[in-house]
């Protein structure tokens, strides 16, 4: 109750960053192609490819970044709380 599931898939240009952000839930990473870096505040860098799965906690800030040479795309899915934005930039 109070929780939706959302799925979407995020494509990244060689070299592209996804900003630091969190999400009001969980968030599950499929990696669908390209080799993908993220940061999760606290802890070192992971670097996942295509078939790998990574899990981000609620609100937990974190950012992601093609680090490959061709296009890097994910499935994320988020089990997250209703009525509150998908995610939150930090500044």
């Amino acid at each position: 109750p109070g929780r939706e599931v959302v799925q979407v898939r995020v494509d990244f240009d060689p070299g592209s960053v996804a900003p630091k952000h969190w999400h009001p839930g969980e968030e599950i990473i499929y990696v669908l192609e390209g080799t993908l870096e993220y940061e999760l505040e606290g802890q070192p860098p992971v670097t996942v490819k295509a078939g790998d799965v990574l899990f981000v906690p609620a609100r937990t800030v974190h950012s992601a970044r093609n680090v490959g040479s061709g296009n890097g795309a994910e499935l994320a899915t988020y089990v997250v709380e209703k009525g509150l934005p998908l995610l939150t930039l930090l500044k």
